[in-house]
C-alpha cells in the first residue's frame, strides 16, 4: 500500500468503520461474540498481514477516540432518569462495588500468583478491572507494564460483556440493578455498553458501578502503593 494512502487519517478511521461493520454481522450470527472482540481482530490481522505500522492506523483512530468523550457523558441520562431508584439502592451499590473492586484485585493477584507470574505482571494484572484511562496510570504508578495493562483492561472488559450476564444467569441473578452492578464492577465500559444493549436500567447501574469502581480502586491501591515504595 502507498505510503500516501497509510498515512492518511482517513485509512485508520475507514479500516476501524468497515472491521466493525464485519463484526457486527458475526455478532448477528453469534451473539456471544462482542464486535469489539472480532472487530479487533480484524484490524490486526490487516494491519500484520500487510506490515502496516500500528502509528499509521492510530491516526484516524484517533478521531474516533475524541467520540469517546461525549458517549462517556451521556452515560449521565440514565443515571438522571433513575435517580430515585438510585438513590433508595445507593447502599447496596456502595457495599457491592467496594466488595467487587476488593475481589478484583485479591483475584488477579492470587491467581497470577499461583501460576507462577512474575512481580510486574501481577502489578500490570491487579488494575484491570476499571476502565483503562484509570488502569493505566495506576499501572504507571506502581512500576508496572502500562502497555500490558491496557492489554488485560480490554480482555477484562470484552470478556465480561460476553460471557457476564450468562455466567450470573447459571447462579439465577436476574434483577436488573444486580447484573448493572455487577457488570458494571468486573467489566468496566465495555461491559456497560454491552448491558445496555439488554436493559436501560441495566445499563444505568452499571455506569453508576463503573464510576465508583474508578474512584474506589483509586483509593484502595494508595496502601499498595505506600506498601510497595
Amino acid at each position: 500500500m502507498g505510503n500516501s494512502i497509510l498515512q492518511n487519517p482517513l485509512f485508520g478511521l475507514t479500516l476501524s468503520v468497515i472491521s466493525y461493520a464485519l463484526a457486527n454481522l458475526l455478532y448477528q450470527r453469534w451473539r456471544f461474540m462482542h464486535p469489539l472482540f472480532s472487530c479487533t481482530g480484524f484490524i490486526i490481522i490487516v494491519l500484520v498481514s500487510f506490515r502496516i505500522p500500528y502509528e499509521d492506523f492510530k491516526r484516524g483512530a484517533d478521531v474516533l477516540t475524541l467520540l469517546l468523550g461525549p458517549a462517556t457523558v451521556a452515560l449521565g441520562v440514565p443515571l438522571y432518569k433513575y435517580r430515585e431508584l438510585i438513590r433508595r439502592n445507593l447502599a447496596r451499590v456502595l457495599i457491592s462495588v467496594l466488595a467487587g473492586s476488593i475481589t478484583g484485585i485479591a483475584a488477579s493477584a492470587a491467581i497470577v500468583g499461583l501460576l507462577g507470574g512474575s512481580h510486574s505482571i501481577i502489578l500490570s494484572m491487579l488494575p484491570k478491572s476499571v476502565s483503562s484511562a484509570i488502569s493505566i496510570e495506576i499501572a504507571a504508578r506502581l512500576g508496572a507494564i502500562p502497555e500490558l495493562t491496557a492489554v488485560l483492561t480490554t480482555l477484562t472488559g470484552l470478556l465480561g460483556s460476553m460471557f457476564g450476564t450468562r455466567i450470573l444467569s447459571w447462579f439465577r441473578i436476574r434483577d436488573d440493578i444486580s447484573i448493572g452492578i455487577a457488570i458494571g464492577t468486573a467489566a468496566h465500559g465495555i461491559g456497560t455498553a454491552k448491558v445496555f444493549k439488554d436493559s436501560e436500567q441495566q445499563g444505568g447501574f452499571a455506569g453508576l458501578s463503573m464510576g465508583i469502581c474508578g474512584i474506589m480502586t483509586s483509593i484502595l491501591f494508595i496502601p499498595i502503593y505506600m506498601w510497595l515504595k
